[in-house]
């Protein structure tokens, strides 16, 4: 579990890369989480949450007060002052299990706390990995679009060509013209979404959306690797492991322990309780003065409040209840988070093979086209729609890698073990099959 970066920390001052420095997927997340006021914020709640615990465990310590009076009357025309001191020490000994509870309350909202806070952090780091990788997968198609209109640029050469010696019509060049002048325009447009990426990425982190970013180059998925170990297992297994370990499900346990807890609460508050008070006192009365020391046990027992404590009760109750609907709603998200990540990722690693085909086949066919119509046995409406084909195959591929590293992270968040380890252990695979 990635934890957030405690504000004002020395050891990890928030600071951008230098300008030449070249941001990797650990450094945006590392950055966002750093910088992402969601962290922030849920770190300051959690920490007012764990103050609330100190303040409950107050109550079962004692209090020492201390009281000075001065007074000055007239009686009967004549000036008396007072002086008075007194030193109390309070205690209460017993209250059938008010304290105990209100302090098990405290300390499930503190729980819930944490475990909110590691699902923010866990959504913050998908939402920048999401970033990093779309970013990337813009930059992918700047460069399929520029290959894309440098083809079409030579098969308008070749047209051009042929034109000249004879074997060309002036339609076959006018298409090419043409060709060549859409992946213009498409190179133009793709260039224009890199940068909208670029500035997106850049709020993810923090940083303004002008913000020079340098990024390293996006890692590629082998096919044979497309299918995780870490995720290859009976889905239903997956479901029960994120019932276990996803914050959000740890959350949501915690708050309805914290509203049983509270039923106790409500059904303590109208018991008897028992305090012991006692101390020196000290008085002053001009001509007189005394001075004692008091002890004692109070024994209080409520009556009649309203009926308070009854509707106390029936409002704790009916806010168990609420948790316990809220807790299995977030049982059944947990499930369906899981099984739609799983086959989003499964769709995706399927995808990741039939691109490498895909790809490969639309590449020789651009090739074959092209060196039949520069051989003067070919047209170029079959050139075009190769190198039509090809761009497609392209995109299809850049869209396959952005949908494999994404899901991948989906359905590690949806599981609840979305971390940097997860990253790193994608280039560790890479490097054992390729020593």
């Amino acid at each position: 579990m990635l934890a957030p970066v405690t504000p004002g920390s020395s050891n990890l001052p928030c600071q951008a890369l230098p300008a030449d420095g070249a941001y990797g997927v650990l450094e945006v997340i590392d950055l966002a989480l750093c910088k992402n006021p969601r962290t922030r914020e849920l770190w300051s709640v959690a920490r007012v949450q764990a103050a609330q615990v100190g303040l409950a465990q107050t109550d079962f310590l004692p209090t020492l007060d201390a009281r000075l009076t001065a007074s000055r009357a007239r009686i009967d025309s004549r000036a008396v002052s007072q002086r008075g001191a007194a030193l109390t020490l309070s205690w209460l000994l017993v209250d059938f299990g008010a304290r105990s509870a209100n302090l098990e309350v405290a300390r499930q909202l503190l729980s819930a706390a944490a475990a909110t806070l590691d699902a923010t952090v866990q959504s913050v780091f998908l939402d920048a990995l999401q970033a990093y990788y779309n970013t990337q997968a813009a930059r992918a198609a700047v460069t399929a679009a520029t290959q894309s209109e440098k083809a079409s640029r030579e098969s308008l050469s070749a047209a051009e060509v042929r034109y000249r010696v004879g074997s060309g019509t002036p339609a076959d060049r006018l298409q090419a013209q043409t060709a060549w002048s859409q992946a213009t325009l498409n190179r133009i447009r793709t260039e224009g979404v890199l940068r909208n990426a670029l500035g997106r990425l850049a709020k993810v982190m923090g940083l303004d959306a002008d913000q020079p970013l340098r990024l390293d180059e996006i890692p590629a998925v082998a096919p044979e690797s497309a299918l995780d170990a870490s995720f290859d297992r009976d889905v239903a297994a997956l479901i029960a492991e994120a019932r276990e370990r996803r914050p959000d499900m740890k959350a949501a346990e915690a708050e309805l322990r914290a509203a049983q807890a509270g039923i106790a609460y409500a059904r303590a508050a109208g018991r008897p309780t028992i305090s012991l008070s006692g101390g020196p006192q000290w008085q002053d009365l001009g001509e007189l003065s005394s001075h004692g020391n008091a002890i004692g046990l109070t024994f209080s027992v409520p009556i009649f409040s309203g009926f308070n404590t009854t509707y106390n009760i029936r409002a704790a109750e009916a806010r168990s209840d609420v948790q316990a609907a809220r807790l299995d709603d977030t049982r059944q998200q947990v499930a369906l988070d899981v099984w739609e990540a799983y086959q989003s990722l499964s769709t995706a690693s399927q995808t990741i093979r039939s691109t490498v085909d895909l790809l490969a086949s639309a590449e020789q066919s651009e090739r074959v086209a092209l060196g039949r119509y520069k051989a003067g046995v070919g047209n170029i409406l079959d050139v075009l729609n190769a190198q039509s084909a090809l761009a497609t195959a392209r995109l299809q591929r850049i869209q396959a890698m952005l949908d494999w590293h994404v899901s991948r992270a989906t359905l590690a968040r949806a599981i609840g073990i979305l971390d940097s380890s997860l990253l790193l252990s994608v280039g560790r695979d890479r490097k054992n099959r390729n020593p």
